[in-house]
């Protein structure tokens, strides 16, 4: 049995600790509200921006268009949104394993990652990450998919990569948080307009609606030209909202059970103390006893 003294060192250890992971669990609370109202506030301007895209495409027939044609690249160039930080439970390896069991080849896939855990995970694994974006982690703003955007676009129209990924932690609530992995480039007007006719069943959008045709100034080329970036930043920014929200929720979940976890260790500890000390005082009564005894 350990002695008093260890025992003791032990809880005033796992004491210190519960102070920490409280202290994480009341920050993590805080930057979760926040993140969840931007999350929330920003998500209708992402939305209708994929269904003005998949409007577009379901009206305008046939086009030819880089961006609607797999590039002649065979490599899969994806977005992989983790954190900076660690202590969030499983929100890192989720995304990790998301990547790993999707059923792309290694040697064909091509990350721009986004958060340093998720670098970390994959340089182990032997995955090739082209860009490193960790820094935008610290103060999300639009600007910084714009970026993000452009590399992908450049890389696509020159045959470095044949499609576009983005990987991130979608935010249903404080509890949930479900890894999803989204194909943005080439755009599938097949599945888009799937997506749309649901979108117009539950608006009440009437078939005839559904069926007429959308002219463009000046032409629809151009027009993609314009709307394709938009439409990359907006799905980039909206994942980075949302994967932050997803962190935040994460870490308070896993803070919280570490402090359930150090206030049941504290209580397992107490007990054998008491029981320590109990028979350190038995041992000390019997000594005694037997010690007058002999003198008697």
């Amino acid at each position: 049995m350990a002695s008093m003294r260890d025992i003791k060192r032990r809880r005033n250890s796992i004491a210190s600790t519960q102070q920490i992971t409280k202290a994480m669990k009341l920050v993590s609370t805080v930057k979760l509200q926040k993140a969840r109202t931007r999350a929330e506030n920003s998500k209708p301007y992402f939305a209708c921006m994929y269904q003005t895209v998949a409007s577009m495409l379901s009206k305008v027939g046939k086009i030819d268009h880089p961006c609607l044609q797999s590039g002649s690249s065979d490599k899969k160039g994806i977005v992989v949104i983790t954190s900076n930080r660690g202590l969030a439970g499983g929100y890192n390896s989720n995304i990790v394993k998301l990547i790993v069991d999707s059923g792309f080849e290694r040697e064909k896939v091509r990350l721009y990652a986004v958060g340093t855990k998720g670098i970390e995970s994959f340089a182990r694994k032997g995955y090739e990450v082209a860009a490193d974006y960790s820094d935008v982690l610290e103060s999300l703003v639009y600007a910084d998919a714009k970026e993000i955007t452009k590399k992908l676009l450049s890389d696509f129209l020159t045959g470095e990569i044949g499609e576009i990924y983005v990987a991130y932690t979608f935010f249903k609530n404080t509890v949930s948080h479900i890894p999803t992995l989204m194909k943005l480039l080439p755009i599938d007007p097949g599945s888009m307009d799937e997506e749309k006719k649901n979108g117009a069943k539950e608006s009440g959008e009437d078939e005839e609606e559904k069926l007429t045709l959308m002219n463009f100034e000046p032409n629809e080329e151009q027009a993609l030209d314009l709307l394709v970036p938009k439409y990359l930043s907006s799905i980039l920014y909206g994942a980075m909202v949302e994967a932050a929200a997803s962190e935040n929720g994460a870490r308070m979940q896993a803070m919280d059970s570490a402090t359930n976890n150090a206030q049941e260790m504290m209580e397992e500890l107490a007990l054998k103390y008491n029981r320590a000390r109990q028979g350190s005082i038995t041992q000390e009564l019997t000594e005694i006893i037997a010690g007058a005894e002999a003198l008697g």
